[in-house]
């Protein structure tokens, strides 16, 4: 059964699955590539999910229902990077490990999880340290939280003004990724864009369409820079990152004239991003000089 990431996606990131050893408390990691995914079923359910991301197809699909799952860190594991996923209602145990190249993200995925698991309501938080390895976060998390859900519901067209700024930064683009630990939300900062719109002040213009249709006030620079700056942009740019980090996205970067590669992970898209602007641009030059 195939699925990809959808508006209904509350959370993905990449994992393989893992199973215990007959009777004992040993537990091998299956080296199949995968990822987890939480979603909204038609159903009106929370369904967490697992998919091979070789063969595209679902083969793990578990109900869940507020408070009655957690996902934990599995101390004993010699790897580091295995969690469980435990049952109040239950001794059924579904172990993953987290296959991510960095395990830096490990934990941040693993406290929006149990949110989502608490309460499907819940607010993801990203790029902030948690500060504690309690699997649960604190029930007043998702009330503090004032930005928006960040599930991947980016369409095309936000995603073609995404590129469009990305490929502005020319040459920046290219050094971004020689940091493999990076993110989108590191880079399309206030303090980055800013002064790529000063440089490229033809680029502005470009994006006014892709400003939310019901602005209370005529698109402009100034109206862009406040938006640039408030929570709800950066909420869309990590909604992003975190799709491209599970590489699910293959297919729909296709739609932006990049190949599937762009869609499988942060520096394989930075990278398809600058082979296509330098393309144009040597295009355009053979153009000029026609």
């Amino acid at each position: 059964m195939p699925a990809a990431v959808t508006p209904d996606t509350l959370l993905a990131f990449k994992a393989g699955r893992a199973f215990r050893t007959g009777d004992t408390n040993t537990v091998v990691a299956d080296p199949a590539k995968g990822a987890v995914l939480l979603t909204n079923g038609e159903d009106g359910l929370l369904h967490f999910i697992w998919k091979n991301r070789d063969t595209n197809n679902i083969e793990e699909d578990l109900i869940l229902f507020p408070t009655d799952a957690t996902f934990s860190k599995v101390s004993q594991s010699s790897a580091g990077r295995v969690y469980v996923l435990k049952f109040s209602s239950s001794n059924q145990r579904h172990f993953f490990w987290m296959q991510d190249a960095s395990s830096n993200r490990d934990e941040e995925f693993a406290n929006n999880v149990n949110g989502v698991l608490q309460d499907p309501d819940y607010d993801l938080v990203w790029g902030s340290s948690a500060g504690s390895s309690s699997t649960v976060p604190p029930a007043s998390a998702s009330q503090a939280s004032s930005a928006p859900s960040t599930g991947f519901q980016a369409t095309p067209e936000q995603l073609e003004a995404l590129q469009n700024l990305l490929r502005a930064g020319g040459s920046n683009a290219a050094a971004l990724q020689s940091a493999p630990d990076l993110s989108l939300v590191d880079i399309l900062t206030p303090a980055n864009l800013l002064p790529l719109f000063q440089s490229h002040p033809e680029l502005v213009p470009t994006l006014f369409p892709y400003l939310p249709p019901d602005l209370p006030v005529q698109p402009s620079a100034e109206v862009l820079q406040s938006i640039i700056h408030s929570p709800q942009f950066r909420s869309a740019v990590a909604s992003f990152d975190q799709a491209l980090r599970t590489g699910l996205l293959g297919d729909f970067v296709r739609q932006l004239g990049l190949p599937a590669e762009a869609g499988i992970g942060i520096l394989p898209f930075l990278r398809a991003v600058q082979e296509k602007a330098d393309r144009e641009n040597r295009e355009s030059g053979r153009m000029d000089t026609d």
